[in-house]
């Protein structure tokens, strides 16, 4: 059994020469609480989303195609409003987490969204779990993706 303590991302300052030295397992291996915490909100999911379609994205077009999802609208019907307020909301909160576990990169300079080492396991986990996901949110996620497949 693990120790709460390994979960956190610290060592022991008995078994590290440095006690702010993280824990990092293989490349391979992301633990499941972090896809969690990548996929736990819809915005996210969205984004995450995003990354099957294309795999660079700017912020504005990420914006008005959440924002287009959200209130069910096509992307050319989304107020400036509606997309100001995905915007904030992404650029404050969710990037910062998604660059945090190590899903996606962001470039401060272009405001570009990219893939990043972790995205592969949270989008194999995304795709996996798509049945128990917001139903509305997987119509349009699988409807953009089958969209772009024809």
């Amino acid at each position: 059994m693990v120790d709460d303590s390994e979960w956190d991302g610290e060592v022991d300052a008995s078994s590290s020469s440095s006690s702010t030295e993280e824990r990092h397992l293989p490349e391979a291996i992301l633990e499941l609480d972090h896809v969690y915490e990548a996929l736990g909100h819809p915005r996210r999911r969205y984004l995450c989303y995003t990354l099957l379609e294309d795999t660079e994205w700017s912020l504005t077009d990420l914006a008005a195609k959440i924002a287009a999802w959200e209130t069910d609208t096509p992307e050319h019907a989304v107020t400036e409003l509606q997309r100001e307020r995905v915007y904030v909301s992404l650029y404050h909160a969710h990037v910062p987490k998604l660059v945090d576990e190590n899903v996606i990169a962001f470039d401060d300079a272009t405001e570009t969204i990219t893939a990043a080492r972790n995205a592969k396991q949270v989008l194999t986990a995304l795709r996996g779990m798509g049945a128990s996901l917001d139903s509305n949110q997987e119509t349009h996620a699988r409807g953009d993706m089958d969209d772009e497949e024809q």
